[in-house]
């Protein structure tokens, strides 16, 4: 069995997949203080609720957004799993061409989202990922990566209203009644839920006019369905696009 991992600046997600099907997942908050002997306890205490076992992980695949995070992984998977993992970064084969300026500044993640949603859904289209940040990326028909698109994250945002004015409350991430909002918990959440549907659609549409046609629309991530359903231009939700996107790299680099 395969456990692909995905280390996010918010969230760190694992899936253990078994051929092509995900068999468990599981998503904790990112922690740059644990060691690896730390994430193998809570590990221990998760795999058996799943019908598994550390002897059962026969190769690991690692996506990271928090380079530190990237040697506890590696120690975890050697010294637990006995294997040694692949990471994603330059060299790695993906199936995916990176046309922009500089290739190296593309986080692995949204290289892995785009490989597994093109190879979901063909092309061209335009991959949402609602995570700390929000990000559109653009991916031609062929599957070449193009760029994209960068906001604050929905809950940054929500926490940078907090933190900066002083009579704000927090406020939970839960759709308002209406977008006028009676007090000031229900105008913040029209604010940030309403106002990122409006960013996300004057987004896709600007993208979909420079890609030349009606691009698909996948998104993932954390808070993908609470946008997801205030809006049409949204065509699948797949909240676990990098975990197969991990699975589909590690095939292909296991061909070379």
């Amino acid at each position: 069995m395969l456990l692909a991992t995905d280390i996010g600046n918010t969230n760190l997600v694992l899936g253990v997949f078994e051929g092509e099907r995900l068999k468990a997942t599981w998503r904790f908050s990112t922690d740059v203080h644990k060691l690896a002997d730390e994430y193998a306890a809570v590990l221990a205490n998760l795999l058996p609720l799943k019908g598994l076992a550390f002897s059962d992980i026969e190769s690991a695949i690692i996506s990271s957004s928090v380079p530190p995070l990237v040697a506890v992984f590696e120690e975890l998977c050697q010294r637990y799993f006995e294997v040694t993992p692949t990471v994603v970064g330059p060299g790695t084969k993906t199936g995916v061409r990176i046309s922009i300026d500089n290739p190296r500044e593309v986080g692995a993640d949204r290289v892995v989202n785009a490989a597994a949603a093109h190879r979901l859904y063909g092309g061209p289209l335009i991959v949402i990922d609602f995570g700390t940040a929000t990000t559109l990326d653009a991916v031609s028909a062929e599957g070449d990566y193009l760029g994209g698109a960068i906001a604050p994250g929905i809950e940054i945002s929500a926490e940078a209203l907090f933190e900066h004015a002083a009579k704000l409350p927090r406020v939970e991430m839960v759709r308002p009644q209406k977008a006028i909002g009676g007090n000031s918990v229900a105008a913040m959440q029209s604010g940030i839920i309403f106002g990122y549907v409006g960013l996300v659609e004057g987004l896709v549409a600007r993208m979909r006019k420079e890609l030349g046609g009606k691009a698909k629309v996948i998104a993932t991530g954390g808070l993908a369905n609470i946008i997801a359903k205030e809006t049409t231009i949204i065509d699948a939700l797949e909240p676990d696009l990098t975990l197969i996107g991990l699975s589909l790299i590690y095939e292909l680099n296991l061909r070379r």
